[in-house]
């Protein structure tokens, strides 16, 4: 936990951008029937039933102190998806970086091990060294800054059915152009001060 919070102390550094990466799945749900637009003293309506679409997963990257974030819609959440966004942080978002300081859970999809099964081994040890990882603890995930961002993202753009993928896409895409105008950020105060005093009974007694 300690070693997440440090992580979150440092200042922007475009060499060693800090990434936190988290992922949710979407329902996707279609009409039974049109709904009923609004009209003068009527809100819309919305019949309760639906088609069921399948689901889609949502990979989320955001940087917290630039104001940036990227989501990439896949089928599955598999290893080898994984490392596909891996590879899209590493070689389009930020290419330019020296290294990525990388902040995510201990899904046993988040390793470097997953690079190596998606890759060859070149290719998997090439995008491993761009990376810094730094872990949430067990049943700490809560302080990974990309929960905050998927609770964003759920509220501004997932709350409504959505089809299929291609509408889910476009709706995501529109969601994060306009926050990455906006360069909304993440105003983290959680310190390991206070880590010290409120969370006192998960330290070791001695």
């Amino acid at each position: 936990m300690e070693d997440v919070l440090e992580v979150y102390t440092r200042p922007h550094d475009p060499a060693r951008p800090l990434v936190c990466l988290d992922e949710t799945s979407k329902q996707l749900l279609a009409d039974a029937r049109a709904p009923e637009p609004v009209a003068p003293g009527r809100p819309r309506r919305e019949d309760y039933e639906y088609r069921r679409g399948g689901t889609a997963n949502l990979f989320v990257a955001c940087e917290p102190l630039r104001g940036w974030r990227s989501v990439r819609v896949t089928e599955r959440r598999t290893r080898a998806d994984f490392a596909h966004t891996i590879r899209e942080l590493v070689d389009v978002h930020h290419r330019n970086a020296e290294r990525i300081v990388l902040v995510m859970d201990n899904l046993n999809t988040h390793t470097p091990g997953s690079l190596y099964e998606a890759f060859p081994p070149a290719e998997a040890k090439r995008l491993a060294d761009r990376l810094e990882i730094h872990y949430t603890p067990k049943h700490g995930s809560w302080l990974n800054v990309a929960e905050i961002e998927l609770s964003v993202l759920a509220r501004q753009c997932l709350n409504r059915r959505l089809p299929d993928r291609a509408a889910l896409e476009r709706e995501v895409a529109a969601w994060v152009a306009d926050r990455n105008a906006a360069r909304s950020g993440v105003d983290w105060r959680f310190t390991t001060a206070d880590a010290r005093i409120k969370l006192k009974h998960l330290y070791p007694a001695l």
